[in-house]
C-alpha cells in the first residue's frame, strides 16, 4: 500500500518543499524564541570555531613562532573566557529552542486533533484508527524532533562549514582547494540518497502505522479474540505487519548506510591526504606547526559538518514525509467548526419529515440502503422502526443526525431543511442511547456530565436519579467520582445503559434516538432500563429502533422497513391484525418462542 502510495506522489518539489515549510505557521507565535535562539545558535557557532585557532597558537607560542605578543595562560584565560561565554549561550539557546518547539508541537497535535474530531463519518470510514493515532503520536513526534533538534543542528553544521571554509581559504588556499574539491561529489550524493531515503522513510511510516491498527483491533475487540481462541491469529498477524517493518526499516538504514560509507570513504580520503601535503608545507618551512594543527583541527571539524550535514538533510526529508501525513488532515475539511456554546441557539419542537429520502453508503455506492423513505414524527410522539438486519432502520437514525449526505429526498425538522440549520445546534437537539454503550473510561460524573458539560452535581444526579441508575451509583464507596474503565469496562452492561440514559437526560433533547437500547440486557436490567426510558421519552420526540416488539406496544405509530422501503404503517394492534403483514409474522415468532 505504501508503494502505491509513494507511486502516486510526486518526488520533492519545489511545492512539495513549500507546502512542508507551511508548518511553521505553528512556530509563528513563537518566532522570537526561534529567531533568538538562530542568532544564539551562530553566535555560539562562530565561538566554537576559535577552539581550533588558539589550539594552533598556543603550539606556535610553545615554539616561541607566536605572531602576537602572548603567553600560555593569556591563551587559558582567553579559552577559560569563552567557555563560559559558550556555556551560557548554549544553555539559553536550547532553552529557547525547547519553548518554541515544545509549544509550536503541542499546538500542532492541538489543531490535528480538533480537525480530526470535526471531519465527517465517512472519512474515519476510509482511514484505519491505527493509522490515525500514527499521525498524531509518530508523525508529530517526528515533526518535534525536526523542530527541536535536527534543524538547528542543520543550521550549526552550515554555519561551521562556511566558517571554517573560509578561513581556510585565507590561511592555506591551496589545502582548502582540495576540500573543496569534495563538495560536488557529495551534495549530488547527498541529494541522490536523500530522495530515495525519504521514500523509505514513507513507507516504514505507514507499515508502523498498520502494526498500530492490529494492536487497537486486536485491544478494542479483546472479548472476541479470547472468544474464538484467535491469540494465536493476531500474534501472527502482527509479527508479519511488525516482518514488512523490519524488512523496510533495513532498507532505510542500508541505504544511511551507503551514504555514510560513501562519505566517509571520500572525506578521510581527502583529509590523509591533506595532512599529508600541510606536512610537506611544515617540512619546507612555509607553515608552522600550530598552523598546521589548526589547519586539522578545522579540516576535522569541516569533515564532520559534511557527514553531518547528509545525515541531517535525510532526516528533514523524512520529516517532509510526516508533514504530508499530517496536512492530510488538516487540510481535509471539516463539517462543523468547534462552538463554545453549549446550549443550542435553535430549539426543536420536534417534528420529523422524511419525503422521498433516497440514500447509499459512500462506500458502496451500488447498494442502495433506502429506496423513498417517507415518514413524520409529530413533536412529543413515540415512533418505533421495525424490520429485519439491513431493512434500514440504523441508517434512518444516522441520516436524521446528519452523519450523511442524501442522495435524494428531503429531511425537515420543525418543517425546515435539516440541511438549512448549522450543524452543531442541529445535533444539540438530539440524544441517542445505543445498543451498545461505550462509555469514556473516567468516572460516572464524567460520562453523564458528557450530556451536558456545565450542569451541576445536583442535575447529575437527578438525571441519575430518573435514569434509575442512582441506586447503583450510590452504593459504590466512591459514588459519582467512580473509575468506570476503559470503554466502561467495570459497569454491567445495564449499569452502562442506565448512564447512557442519564447522560441523555441531561442532555434534555427535543429528539431521542432510542437504537435497541434494552435488546442485549437480561431481563431484569431490561426493566429497568425500560422504565428509565419510559421516564426519558416522556414530553420528546422519540423514535426507536426495537427487535422485541413487546417493548413497543404502547408507541404511537410503527413503520415496518423491508429493503430499503416502508411497507407498513400503524399501531401495534392494527398491524398485529394484518395476519398476512411482515409485522404479524415477526410478532408470531417472538411472541411464540417466549
Amino acid at each position: 500500500m505504501a508503494e502505491e502510495i509513494e507511486k502516486k506522489r510526486p518526488k520533492v518539489s519545489k511545492e512539495q518543499f513549500r507546502d512542508a515549510l507551511k508548518i511553521f505557521e505553528f512556530i509563528r507565535p513563537y518566532k522570537w524564541y526561534l529567531i533568538f535562539g538562530m542568532v544564539l545558535l551562530f553566535l555560539s557557532s562562530l565561538v566554537f570555531m576559535v577552539f581550533p585557532y588558539l589550539a594552533g597558537e598556543m603550539i606556535d607560542i610553545a615554539q616561541g613562532n607566536s605572531k602576537y605578543n602572548m603567553e600560555l595562560k593569556d591563551i587559558g584565560l582567553i579559552l577559560l573566557g569563552i567557555l563560559v561565554i559558550q556555556g551560557v549561550v548554549s544553555y539559553t539557546r536550547v532553552v529557547f529552542f525547547a519553548i518554541a518547539s515544545e509549544k509550536g508541537i503541542a499546538d500542532v497535535r492541538n489543531a490535528v486533533f480538533q480537525q480530526m474530531i470535526t471531519l465527517p463519518i465517512t472519512f474515519f470510514e476510509k482511514n484505519r484508527t491505527g493509522d490515525l493515532v500514527s499521525r498524531i503520536t509518530a508523525d508529530v513526534e517526528k515533526l518535534y524532533s525536526a523542530f527541536s533538534i535536527t534543524l538547528a543542528e542543520f543550521v550549526r553544521q552550515i554555519i561551521i562549514l562556511i566558517t571554517g571554509v573560509i578561513f581556510l581559504a585565507f590561511t592555506t588556499p591551496n589545502l582548502a582547494l582540495i576540500m573543496l574539491g569534495t563538495f560536488p561529489i557529495i551534495v549530488v550524493a547527498a541529494i541522490f540518497f536523500g530522495r530515495y531515503i525519504r521514500k523509505l522513510s514513507k513507507q516504514r511510516q505507514d507499515a508502523l502505522a498498520e502494526t498500530n491498527v492490529i494492536v487497537n483491533e486486536s485491544v478494542q475487540n479483546i472479548n472476541v479474540v479470547k472468544s474464538f481462541t484467535s491469540e494465536n491469529f493476531e500474534i501472527g498477524r502482527y509479527g508479519s505487519s511488525l516482518k514488512d517493518v523490519v524488512k523496510i526499516a533495513l532498507k532505510f538504514a542500508q541505504g544511511r548506510a551507503i551514504f555514510s560509507v560513501f562519505i566517509v570513504t571520500v572525506l578521510f580520503g581527502a583529509i590523509f591526504f591533506i595532512l599529508w601535503q600541510g606536512a610537506t608545507l611544515l617540512q619546507s618551512g612555509d607553515m608552522t606547526a600550530g598552523e598546521l594543527v589548526s589547519f586539522v583541527f578545522y579540516t576535522g571539524i569541516i569533515g564532520a559538518s559534511i557527514a553531518g550535514l547528509g545525515n541531517f538533510y535525510t532526516q528533514l526529508l523524512g520529516a517532509i514525509g510526516a508533514t504530508e501525513r499530517i496536512r492530510d488532515i488538516l487540510g481535509t475539511a471539516g463539517e462543523l467548526s468547534p462552538s463554545k456554546h453549549i446550549e443550542p441557539k435553535v430549539k426543536f419542537k420536534g417534528e420529523v419529515t422524511f419525503e422521498n429520502v433516497q440514500f447509499s453508503y459512500p462506500t458502496r455506492t451500488d447498494v442502495p440502503v433506502l429506496k423513498g423513505v417517507d415518514l413524520q414524527v409529530k413533536p412529543g410522539e413515540k415512533v418505533a422502526l421495525v424490520g429485519t438486519s439491513g431493512a434500514g432502520k440504523s441508517t434512518i437514525m444516522q441520516l436524521l443526525l446528519r452523519l450523511y449526505g442524501l442522495e435524494g429526498g428531503t429531511i425537515k425538522i420543525d418543517g425546515k431543511n435539516a440541511n438549512d440549520y448549522e450543524l452543531s445546534d442541529y445535533r444539540k437537539n438530539f440524544a441517542l442511547v445505543p445498543q451498545e454503550v461505550l462509555l469514556f473510561g473516567g468516572t460516572i460524573r464524567e460520562n453523564i456530565i458528557y450530556g451536558r458539560p456545565s450542569a451541576t452535581d445536583d442535575e447529575i444526579i437527578k438525571a441519575a436519579k430518573q435514569s434509575n441508575a442512582w441506586d447503583f451509583i450510590s452504593s459504590f464507596p466512591e459514588g459519582l467520582n467512580t473509575i468506570v474503565g476503559e470503554r466502561g469496562i467495570k459497569l454491567s452492561g445495564g449499569q452502562r445503559q442506565r448512564i447512557a440514559i442519564a447522560r441523555a437526560l441531561l442532555r434534555n433533547p427535543a429528539i431521542l434516538l432510542l437504537d435497541e437500547a434494552t435488546s442485549s440486557l437480561d431481563a431484569e436490567s431490561e426493566k429497568e432500563v425500560q422504565a428509565a426510558l419510559d421516564q426519558l421519552m416522556i414530553g420528546r420526540s422519540s423514535i426507536i429502533i426495537a427487535h422485541r416488539l413487546a417493548t413497543i406496544r404502547e408507541v404511537d405509530r410503527i413503520y415496518v422497513l423491508d429493503e430499503g422501503k416502508i411497507v407498513e404503517i400503524g399501531t401495534h394492534e392494527e398491524l398485529i391484525a394484518k395476519s398476512e403483514g411482515l409485522y404479524a409474522g415477526l410478532a408470531k415468532l417472538q411472541f411464540e418462542s417466549i
